[in-house]
């Protein structure tokens, strides 16, 4: 399966807090790096996927954050991150303005709370906590109003019962949200990759 193209400066770096943690840095437009900590033990939501730095990366995009046109999107606004797994995308939201919340499972809270500490000299005029939150589609309907509008990104598998389990979950997606396909010509032109899908969504009326 192909993996997204990472520059050089997004790599794994040294060992920390007793051989726990292996880091990864992703720089950003300006030039700061965000430092994610990465479990050697625990499940899926221990290490960054490449899906959230695609969607981490599209949130630099002109579409919401340009400062020499003075378009920034993020700041102000409320921003919920749902199955946050290592808190990328959260964290690159917060140190655009946002004020966030990264949501996962109770085990996952340990690991975000360190990379929310890790990158907090990043994070200016946003904030960010974490919680534990849950079903995903029913935790969507209950935040989620005519204006609300909720950014999905997932990787294309085709193994085992992904296909499956990823049918079910858009079946029941679009009973109650519409879905929206973002073409890779509006994604970052160098974090995005043809199994990885960026959706805009909202709630039918």
């Amino acid at each position: 399966m192909p993996t997204v193209p990472l520059p050089s400066s997004a790599n794994m770096a040294a060992e920390i807090d007793n051989s726990k943690y292996f880091v990864r840095e992703i720089e950003k437009n300006d030039g700061c790096v965000l430092r994610l900590n990465q479990s050697y033990i625990g499940d899926v939501g221990c290490v960054v996927w490449d899906a959230a730095i695609v969607l981490a990366k599209y949130l630099e995009t002109k579409e919401f954050y340009d400062p020499p046109s003075g378009v920034n999107a993020w700041c102000g606004r409320t921003a919920v991150e749902l199955g946050a797994g290592t808190g990328v995308v959260g964290l690159m939201a917060a140190t655009l303005g946002a004020q966030v919340i990264v949501t996962d499972l109770e085990d996952l809270q340990t690991l975000l709370n360190t990379n929310i500490q890790e990158n907090q000299s990043l994070i200016k005029s946003g904030s960010i906590s974490a919680k534990s939150i849950g079903p995903l589609v029913e935790t969507l309907k209950q935040l989620s109003g005519p204006e609300t509008s909720i950014i999905c990104c997932y990787e294309q598998r085709t193994e085992g019962v992904n296909p499956e389990v990823e049918r079910k979950f858009f079946e029941l997606l679009n009973r109650h949200f519409s879905c929206e396909k973002i073409p890779s010509d509006k994604q970052d032109p160098e974090f995005s990759s043809p199994d990885i899908h960026i959706l805009h969504i909202r709630r039918k009326d």
